[in-house]
């Protein structure tokens, strides 16, 4: 199977040169990598020009979007760029963060996930930080859910989610509706990919109640809202952000924001979270 990878990168000079050797030394090599230099200041454009001298597969783009590191526009608007240049000759599309370095077998092991089950859609391992010289992961999230760092989706899954959503929430909508499509979403826990800038290090405060909103946006409804915000809020041993999260929600509502899914998709997905819910409570 062909595999396509679009990297956005803002000011990576830090870590951009351990990702890109990460994929370049895959025991399975990808077709395309993009990464998608998006207004970058500092040494990020040389590091890239570099791979992709000595490697044909690397191609650089530059972009200038807004200079606010905010959650979910930026990144998928600076994706986009990079997937406006793909060919559809490919099987596999995955969105990589630019701070990650991946096992060697990365993409050989997603790549027979994806080749064992037709009905598989996305496909991810786990990301870890380092504490006190080991890397433990970095656990934000439940284990059948795929970090928006490392991103795999069939190319049939891709075009039936109609691709990503240039808003906060967008790697909880892909996977909701990849689940309304009848797909499947497949996490490997032996798959552990080191994460070198551990998430919301570059946040832009103004984004405090962007959480809240997106859970607004996903028509999650009050409910629903009310126990993600306590549990991700928990979860980032912040418990503030449980206010923040349901003051993002209520502005939302009371600004009557657009969704990103239709009321059919809306159902489906709080009837998948309720029974998510239940299943937990009662397993």
């Amino acid at each position: 199977m062909k595999v396509a990878i679009i990297i956005p990168a803002h000011n990576e000079e830090r870590f951009i040169s351990q990702t890109l050797q990460s994929l370049a030394s895959q025991t399975c090599i990808p077709k395309k990598i993009i990464v998608v230099n998006d207004n970058s200041t500092d040494n990020t454009e040389n590091i890239i020009n570099k791979f992709a001298s000595n490697y044909t597969f690397i191609t650089q783009i530059k972009t200038n979007s807004s200079k606010d590191h905010m959650p979910g526009s930026k990144v998928i608007n600076a994706f986009y760029q990079g997937y406006q240049i793909l060919d559809t000759d490919y099987d596999i599309i995955c969105k990589f963060d630019a701070d990650l370095i991946f096992p060697l077998d990365y993409l050989e092991k997603i790549v027979n996930h994806f080749q064992k089950d037709i009905n598989i859609g996305m496909v991810g391992g786990f990301c870890y930080i380092e504490k006190n010289k080991k890397w433990v992961l970095e656990s934000l999230t439940n284990k059948d859910h795929i970090r928006g760092a490392l991103k795999a989706y069939r190319k049939d899954c891709f075009n039936d989610i109609n691709g990503l959503k240039p808003a906060m929430g967008w790697d909880t909508v892909d996977e909701l509706l990849a689940q309304y499509h009848n797909w499947k979403i497949k996490t490997d826990a032996s798959l552990h990919v080191k994460h070198l800038k551990p998430t919301g290090d570059t946040y832009n405060p103004k984004a405090k109640y962007k959480q809240g909103e997106a859970f607004y946006r996903i028509r999650y409804g009050f409910w629903i809202t009310l126990i993600a915000s306590i549990k991700l809020a928990l979860l980032k041993k912040q418990p503030r952000l449980i206010l923040d999260y349901l003051a993002g929600f209520f502005k939302a509502k009371k600004e009557k924001q657009s969704f990103l899914v239709s009321k059919d998709e809306g159902v489906f997905i709080r009837k998948l979270r309720w029974n998510n819910i239940k299943n937990r409570l009662f397993k």
